[in-house]
C-alpha cells in the first residue's frame, strides 16, 4: 500500500514558491471558495524586510486598470512588490496586463520588484501569463486533521503561549481553531452541510483569535457568551444569509466555545477522539493533531453516517469530470479516430453489461413467504437493476447510431 504522504495537503508554503521567483516571473495566486492569501502575503512579506511602503496592492475591477498600470511602473522603479487581487473581474485588461509581463524582460527593473496576482481560474487568463509565472494554488485542506495542521504551522511558535492565562487561551484557541476547520469542511456535504455555500476563510479565524487575546488579558473571567456572540453573529455568523444557517452556526461554536474545553477530558463529538490537546508547545500541538483520523467521520459534524455517501459521490463526479477535460480531443498522425474509440468502448461496455433478469422465473423460484421476508426485497432490487441495465443498453444503442449518423445526438449523449 501506498503511504499518507501521497494523499496528505502539503502545507501551503510561500517561501518555496518566492525561491524560485525572478524580476520578469510573476507569482499567481490561483484562489478557490474560502481562501483569501492576503494575511499570509503580508505576513511573508514583514519576514522578508518588505515594509508597508514597498509593498501596495489594488482589486481589480471597474476603473482600477490605469492605477494598477501606474503601481506596476513604479514598483519595478522602486523595487516594490505589487500585488493585483481578482485579476479574474479584469477579463477585458487581461490582454494589457499580458503584454506588460512580457515587456518585463526588456525593461530595466529593479532586483527587488515582484509582481503577485491574484484570481480565480478563467478559460480567459493568459495562458502566456500562466506560463510564464509562479503558480500556487489555495484551497481550504480537505479534513479536520489537515485543516488544524494547517492552521497550527503558518503560527509562530509563542503564538500559542500569548496571554496572562496561557493554559485557557491555548485550549480555546484550538477550540476556535477546530470550529474553523468544521464549518469550512462542512461544505463537503452540500445542502446538508449548509443551504449555501459560504466563503469562511483564515481572516474570520484570526479576527477571532485576536479578541480571544484581548478578553483573557482584560477581562478577570473568560467571557464565553461574548465570544460565542462575536464567533456565531458576526465573524463568522456575518457572512451567513440563511436563516437556518444562522441558528446552525450558533448552536456549533457553543460547542468548543465552552467552559467545559478547559476539561481535558472534554470531547467535541461521541467517538472521543476529538480533543483538545493538554498543555504544551507548538510542536506537541502539531504532533497531537497529526494522530487524529485522516478522514473524519461524519459523527464529528453531528451528522448521520449516511452523510458520506454524498461526499464521495461528489468526490467521484469531480475527478472523472476532470479526467474528461484534460483527455485530447484529436490525435494525430495514423491513429484512431475520437469516434473510434468511442465505439469500441461502446461496444466494451455492451459485452460487459449483464442481460436483463428473469423477474418472472426468479419470482418462481423464489416466492413471496411469511417466513422468507427477503424475497420481496429480492425482487424489487431486481426490477430496479433491470432498469439500470435496460438504461445502459439503450443508451450504448443510441450511441452507436449518431455514431453512424443514423440517430440525432442529443445534449445528453453529447455530454457523455
Amino acid at each position: 500500500h501506498m503511504s499518507e504522504k501521497y494523499i496528505e495537503y502539503p502545507t501551503f508554503s510561500i517561501p518555496d514558491s518566492f525561491k524560485d521567483s525572478r524580476v520578469s516571473t510573476p507569482l499567481i495566486f490561483i484562489l478557490s471558495q474560502g481562501s483569501d492569501p492576503m494575511g499570509d502575503w503580508e505576513k511573508f512579506a514583514e519576514l522578508r524586510g518588505v515594509i508597508k511602503t514597498k509593498r501596495e496592492s489594488v482589486s481589480l475591477g471597474q476603473g482600477q486598470e490605469g492605477k494598477a498600470t501606474e503601481m506596476i511602473k513604479k514598483g519595478r522603479e522602486n523595487g516594490m512588490w505589487i500585488i493585483l487581487q481578482n485579476c479574474h473581474f479584469a477579463k477585458s485588461w487581461m490582454p494589457k496586463l499580458e503584454q506588460i509581463i512580457e515587456s518585463l524582460p526588456e525593461g530595466n527593473s529593479h532586483r527587488d520588484f515582484r509582481l503577485w496576482l491574484t484570481s480565480m481560474p478563467a478559460d480567459y487568463f493568459p495562458v502566456a501569463i500562466l506560463q510564464a509565472s509562479v503558480k500556487m494554488t489555495i484551497e481550504p485542506p480537505s479534513g479536520i486533521r489537515a485543516n488544524l495542521t494547517r492552521t497550527f504551522a503558518n503560527m509562530e511558535p509563542n503564538e500559542v503561549m500569548k496571554t496572562k492565562s496561557p493554559k485557557k487561551y491555548q485550549k480555546l484557541l484550538y477550540g476556535f481553531a477546530f470550529f474553523h476547520a468544521i464549518v469550512q469542511d462542512r461544505r463537503k456535504f452540500g445542502p446538508i452541510g449548509w443551504n449555501i455555500m459560504y466563503e469562511f476563510n483564515n481572516e474570520d479565524l484570526k479576527v477571532c483569535i485576536r479578541q480571544l487575546e484581548y478578553f483573557i488579558d482584560t477581562c478577570p473571567d473568560v467571557p464565553f457568551k461574548d465570544l460565542n456572540f462575536l464567533a456565531g453573529e458576526i465573524n463568522y455568523g456575518g457572512r451567513v444569509t440563511d436563516d437556518k444557517d444562522c441558528r446552525l452556526i450558533k448552536v456549533i461554536v457553543e460547542d468548543y466555545i465552552t467552559p467545559k474545553i478547559l476539561d481535558d477530558s472534554y470531547a467535541f463529538s461521541a467517538s472521543g477522539f476529538y480533543k483538545a490537546p493538554p498543555f504544551s508547545d507548538r510542536e506537541a500541538i502539531i504532533k497531537f493533531t497529526s494522530e487524529l483520523p485522516q478522514n473524519p467521520n461524519p459523527e464529528v459534524f453531528g451528522m448521520h453516517e449516511n452523510a458520506e455517501i454524498l461526499t464521495a459521490q461528489a468526490t467521484t463526479r469531480e475527478l472523472l469530470e476532470t479526467i474528461l477535460t484534460i483527455q485530447p480531443r484529436a490525435v494525430s498522425g495514423t491513429g484512431k479516430t475520437r469516434e473510434e474509440i468511442i465505439f469500441e468502448q461502446v461496444i466494451s461496455i455492451e459485452k460487459k453489461t449483464p442481460k436483463p433478469y428473469d423477474i418472472k422465473k426468479i419470482a418462481k423460484q423464489y416466492p413471496k413467504q411469511y417466513t422468507e421476508s427477503m424475497n420481496t426485497g429480492l425482487i424489487q432490487e431486481l426490477i430496479s437493476k433491470n432498469k439500470l441495465i435496460n438504461n445502459i443498453l439503450d443508451t450504448m444503442r443510441q450511441i452507436k447510431n449518431a455514431l453512424k449518423g443514423e440517430e440525432v445526438m442529443s445534449e445528453d449523449k453529447e455530454r457523455m
